[in-house]
């Protein structure tokens, strides 16, 4: 007969369940009782020494979108606290990027409605906006990267990233406009260019027109996951294309080329294409609505993968915060430490300099 076990007094954890009890759950957690996870959390040192993921001033990129003129900055209606800002401001935006140790700010034109054609003529102009802007930076010896968008819409009449033949968007033909708009890019002193037009095969074409023309230290940031996104709206009023794009003939949306929300397989297989291509990184976009993208690509192929908190994101929190119903600096910083937590190298915010500010506090 066995001997009778001492009967235990001891409460028992309230997190402990049969597997636990079993001494089968990670951890083993029914061996011991009294283990409790919130001993970690109860201190602000012990919080930060345990902390899995951490958000840094090294992780932003800033958008910052370019206009005509000199001393200029427009507010921008849809995206509180955003402006449109002139050349100059550009400039002085970069060295407070710069001071507050951003690596990179992303330069988006909002082009003069005579310069928007069908055939998106200014994209190749080596004075366009962002061409001129990125001279401007460089001339002031500024020690920052310049990420330049590869995409037609802020130059085409119709609002679409592409040439339209008919009423579809010309896949190959666009292909060549994009080669041409590259090379500008790169020759103005763009240090990463940002293919986000989602066409087939843009990255194989613009990498090999970068090698043949002295251009193979300039990186490529694939927009390899975008999505046909509703979150896009304050952006397009940005740039301008909102109203071009409104008023297109047949095609007034996005959806032939951006992908479908609703595919996640979809967006690893473009991943996997554009990697082949001679992608240098990758961007998911848009960034806090996809997240499970940003992750499942991280994870996948191992590569330095960005997501981008679009404008509509932004807008949102930025609006709730204006109106009282959300800390906005708290929300701010989990939002970003959320893209941290599902594996991205960095990420593109219109919050960079304030969140820049905010981590340099912590230090």
């Amino acid at each position: 007969m066995k001997p009778r076990q001492p009967v235990s007094h001891a409460k028992p954890s309230a997190r402990r369940t049969d597997a636990a009890e079993r001494g089968d759950a990670p951890g083993a957690l029914g061996a011991f009782p009294s283990v409790r996870l919130r001993r970690a959390r109860s201190t602000p040192w012990s919080r930060r020494l345990v902390a899995e993921h951490r958000l840094g001033v090294d992780d932003l990129i800033w958008p910052l979108f370019v206009i005509e003129g000199s001393d200029k900055r427009v507010p921008i209606a849809s995206m509180p606290g955003v402006e449109r800002l002139s050349i100059d401001n550009i400039v002085a935006s970069a060295e407070q990027a710069m001071q507050l140790g951003i690596p990179a700010i992303a330069l988006f034109p909002n082009t003069e409605p005579r310069l928007r054609t069908e055939d998106a003529r200014e994209a190749f102009n080596p004075e366009n906006l962002v061409c001129r802007a990125t001279r401007a930076v460089k001339a002031a010896g500024l020690d920052i990267g310049i990420v330049l968008d590869v995409a037609l819409d802020p130059y085409t009449s119709h609002g679409h990233d592409g040439l339209i033949r008919g009423s579809e968007i010309a896949n190959d033909e666009t292909l060549e406009a994009l080669v041409r708009q590259s090379l500008v890019q790169a020759e103005a002193g763009a240090d990463i260019l940002a293919p986000s037009d989602m066409m087939d095969g843009r990255v194989g074409a613009i990498r090999s027109a970068l090698e043949d023309n002295g251009y193979a230290n300039t990186l490529i940031m694939a927009y390899a996951a975008k999505y046909a996104s509703a979150f896009y709206g304050p952006f397009r009023d940005a740039v301008g294309s909102s109203v071009t794009l409104a008023s297109a003939q047949g095609q007034r949306d996005k959806r032939t080329y951006q992908m479908d929300p609703a595919n996640s397989d979809e967006a690893l297989r473009e991943v996997a294409l554009d990697l082949a291509e001679g992608a240098d990184l990758i961007m998911v976009k848009p960034g806090m609505a996809y997240l499970d993208i940003v992750r499942r690509v991280a994870e996948t192929f191992r590569v330095p993968t960005f997501g981008y908190q679009v404008s509509g994101e932004y807008a949102m929190l930025q609006a709730a915060a204006n109106a009282g119903w959300l800390d906005g600096d708290a929300v701010m910083m989990e939002s970003l430490l959320a893209f941290k937590r599902a594996g991205a190298a960095g990420i593109l915010t219109y919050y960079a300099p304030r969140a820049a500010a905010l981590l340099r506090e912590k230090r």
